[in-house]
């Protein structure tokens, strides 16, 4: 039985700009080591050097084994895990930037394809292990050496990435321009934001952009946006926030109203939920 273990080197720099790497890492897990419920506000990408685990995001659950790098966005719910038999081994490396997100949608990366099947790709770790290794040596330019090893990951990525194509899709600058709108609504659901909002930013007139998202996503841009705040409000539930802490968290300027919100989409009130489910214990590894 391999002994779990894991590493992280952090960047030693305050990074900011179009791309910058806070930290990079591998380790070891347990056999069904689990990670989540969880939401980060950066983006956190794993290769999968060894052994088998599963990862859910957007109630999408994928089994994934050698080779595979699966991407965690900002603002997304999401839980991995470990096989029990067969345990993964991963690198993986965490980032920010302005230009993060446009990038990865470039590449067809997005949280509703957040993985890539890679296993003919045996340099992929070697990317990562560079970088981490450019960290924990902390030289006067590891942040500019981790960032480029990123870079190099993210291209070799983009060979291999999935990007769907669907009968009745205009266009895959069509599909990429709803990408952009989720991650705007992902990133700015704690604000009071409107769908007018959305339109002005994406050049869009209200009317086209909620036929163009309903077409991709199933659902209207209000009705995207509330099930992300709900998704978080439930998250923040487990962790110690009161009812009207929530509300303003999630973007709700009346605590009443967000209670109703609440029952209507769980089928309970926030206290009735706490009640019944509680605090949750979080994987605080890393």
């Amino acid at each position: 039985m391999l002994k779990p273990f894991h590493s992280v080197s952090v960047n030693p720099h305050n990074g900011k700009g179009e791309l910058f790497v806070l930290f990079a890492g591998y380790g070891q897990t347990a056999p069904c080591h689990e990670v989540g419920p969880q939401m980060l506000d950066y983006y956190l990408i794993h290769t999968v050097e060894s052994g088998k685990g599963r990862f859910s995001c957007l109630g999408k659950e994928y089994e994934l084994g050698p080779g595979d790098t699966f991407v965690i966005f900002p603002g997304e719910v999401v839980t991995y895990a470990s096989d029990k038999r067969d345990p993964w081994r991963y690198r993986w490396i965490g980032f920010k930037g302005a230009s993060a997100d446009d990038l990865l949608i470039r590449l067809g990366i997005t949280a509703q394809r957040p993985v890539v099947h890679a296993e003919g790709l045996p340099r992929l770790p070697v990317f990562l292990r560079r970088a981490e290794r450019a960290l924990r040596e902390a030289g006067p330019a590891c942040d500019l050496q981790a960032e480029g090893e990123l870079r190099l990951l993210l291209a070799k990525l983009a060979t291999h990435a999935d990007v769907p194509r669907r009968r009745g899709e205009e266009t895959d600058a069509g599909r990429q321009q709803i990408d952009r709108a989720v991650r705007w609504l992902q990133l700015q659901y704690a604000q009071p934001v409107t769908i007018e909002q959305l339109a002005q930013h994406m050049g869009y007139h209200r009317t086209y952009l909620s036929k163009l998202f309903r077409q991709h996503t199933g659902l209207t841009p209000t009705q995207f946006l509330l099930k992300i705040r709900m998704e978080r409000a439930k998250l923040l539930m487990t962790e110690g926030s009161t009812i009207e802490q929530i509300a303003y968290s999630v973007g709700f300027s009346d605590p009443l109203y967000f209670s109703k919100q609440f029952k209507k989409w769980f089928g309970c009130t926030p206290s009735e939920y706490r009640g019944k489910h509680g605090r949750l214990a979080y994987d605080c590894s890393r």
